[in-house]
């Protein structure tokens, strides 16, 4: 009885399977179905998706169900855009195959259209019943732009260009450096003009400018921060008015001083202070340079005496910003010179309990074998390893939470086995092309990081990394140089970023601008590679001695 039941369903099954079958339609002679792609594949890679990193010169094959009427192949269209591009057609297999050629060159990284339109017939006159759409970008031009230099010569050039920055966006008034090259030309930067300053140091160490006019420039400067700009409790804003020396806001709230952006400032002028050690002028400069970094009240940004300092406070805003300084970020600098100063200094317990956060800033995981000693997962932007290091030197010196050389060494590493993995699978990213930071994009301003990738790459991410990872560096730097280089190298170095995603960023992208915080690291890091000239300028400083060994750092 029970096999009985299962031949009974078993068969009621097939059959069942049978009768669901389709079966062929009977026609009238004459009749077609619908001529259809069977298949289409752009130098043998199929259309399964958009594709990317298309030659320029690319053969495209489409198979149809049926012979196509070759008087009606032009439905077939290239468009970059709404304009169509000159194709050859190549019909075979007895017209049921189709190749498409450019007559011309397509252009580098452009977005193209394949459409086969409606237009398109068979032999016997029947239509496609809807247009078939596919797209792809086409690769970079990979040629050489420039002659080839030394290394040394290319990282001369590159300070060079990138110092002109420096050089053209000083106020005329104030001689403080502009925020960016397409911000309101009133507009300085307090910790722009930081690294600007460490800047004209290069310049004149390189012979881009005389010594004389270097000391003239940081004059100007110097006097202009101590008898004109506006400052908070000995603080400086984020923004001045290079003409008036008012607070120009940042955001709603943030319209009084910056204490981050202040330290920027004072690491750029102690380094100014130890440079200029002859007498007349240069005494002058130190003195005037003294009295600016002795003014900040480094403890009195703690709150009401909590064990941590706070970022901003506005004269009529008060605390409202309420962001504490505390790590792993770019604010190392503020807690040494804030325990190294003279009158106003904070104890070391605000920077294990608030910096540290007794420890919390820690990682200690390891991403792509790479061990983290600090900071968020995957490390952060890169400019955590930039800002407070332009003067500091992170090589041998560890405190009670680390290594700092491991620390910028390994952090720029996941950054660059990140990239050339590339997870997300951006077009371009590579061993050659890697950097994550904050940057300009194409939708406005972002802290770019491996959390937090848009497809982005600024520049000034691998080349001021390169005292951490020189070859990395280096790659990277000769690459956007020689093959980006006419897109990327502009009269004031590389551009902000780009991104050469064609398809998921909508055409690739290649900034137009220059910040002065992205390109100031560029010239000092790489002197930094070559010389140590800031290092050992920064290093040298009495305060900065005193702050270091207060908090119980080693090996500087």
């Amino acid at each position: 009885m029970f096999r009985t039941r299962i031949f009974f369903y078993l068969t009621l099954s097939i059959l069942q399977i049978v009768l669901s079958c389709k079966r062929p339609v009977e026609r009238l002679p004459g009749q077609e179905d619908a001529v259809e792609v069977l298949s289409g594949d752009v130098d043998g890679v199929h259309f399964l998706t958009d594709l990317t990193n298309v030659r320029l010169t690319p053969t495209i094959r489409l198979s149809f169900t049926q012979a196509i009427d070759p008087a009606s192949v032009s439905a077939i269209s290239l468009m970059k855009g709404k304009t169509r591009h000159p194709v050859r057609y190549l019909m075979e297999k007895g017209d049921s195959v189709v190749m498409i050629e450019p007559s011309i060159s397509l252009l580098p990284l452009e977005k193209y259209t394949l459409v086969v339109g409606t237009q398109l017939r068979t032999r016997s006159g029947v239509g496609s019943a809807a247009d078939w759409v596919k797209y792809f970008a086409t690769t970079i031009d990979s040629s050489r732009k420039f002659p080839k230099l030394s290394e040394a010569e290319l990282l001369t050039k590159v300070q060079r260009q990138t110092f002109n920055y420096f050089r053209d966006f000083a106020h005329p008034v104030s001689g403080m450096i502009r925020e960016g090259s397409k911000h309101a030309p009133d507009i300085v930067t307090t910790g722009g003009t930081g690294f600007g300053v460490m800047a004209l140091l290069v310049g004149v160490e390189r012979g881009f400018i005389t010594k004389a006019e270097g000391l003239q420039r940081i004059t100007r400067i110097v006097d202009f921060l101590k008898n004109t700009a506006q400052t908070f409790h000995g603080a400086y804003p984020h923004w001045l008015n290079g003409s008036s020396g008012e607070v120009i806001p940042f955001s709603t709230n943030d319209d009084g001083a910056d204490l981050v952006e202040t330290a920027f400032l004072v690491q750029g002028l102690i380094c100014a202070r130890q440079y200029f050690s002859g007498a007349g002028e240069e005494a002058l400069l130190r003195t005037a340079i003294n009295a600016i970094a002795d003014s900040v009240e480094w403890n009195w940004f703690r709150q009401n005496n909590q064990q941590v300092l706070y970022w901003h406070w506005s004269a009529d805003k008060g605390w409202a910003m309420n962001l504490k300084i505390r790590g792993w970020n770019e604010c190392l600098i503020t807690y040494v010179l804030a325990a190294g100063s003279k009158d106003h200094a904070v104890a070391r317990s605000v920077y294990d309990e608030g910096w540290a956060g007794s420890g919390a800033m820690k990682n200690g995981k390891s991403f792509y074998n790479i061990r983290l000693p600090l900071g968020p997962d995957y490390g952060g932007p890169l400019f955590f390893e930039h800002y407070s290091f332009m003067g500091i030197n992170p090589n041998g010196l560890s405190d009670a939470y680390t290594s700092y050389e491991e620390q910028a060494k390994n952090h720029s590493l996941i950054n660059y086995h990140y990239c050339s993995t590339n997870p997300q699978n951006y077009f371009g990213y590579s061993d050659s092309v890697w950097g994550l930071t904050a940057s300009n994009t194409k939708n406005g301003y972002v802290a770019s990081s491996p959390t937090n990738d848009r497809g982005f790459i600024a520049p000034t991410a691998a080349i001021s990394s390169m005292p951490y990872t020189p070859a990395e560096s280096m790659a990277a730097l000769k690459f956007y140089y020689y093959v980006l280089g006419d897109k990327l190298w502009k009269a004031y170095g590389f551009v902000d970023a780009f991104s050469l995603d064609v398809l998921k960023n909508d055409g690739a992208w290649f900034d137009d601008a220059f910040l002065a915080i992205d390109q100031g690291p560029i010239i000092v890091m790489i002197e930094n590679y070559r010389t140590k000239l800031l290092w050992n300028l920064f290093m040298s400083a009495p305060e900065v001695k005193s702050g270091l060994t207060k908090l119980g750092f080693a090996g500087f």
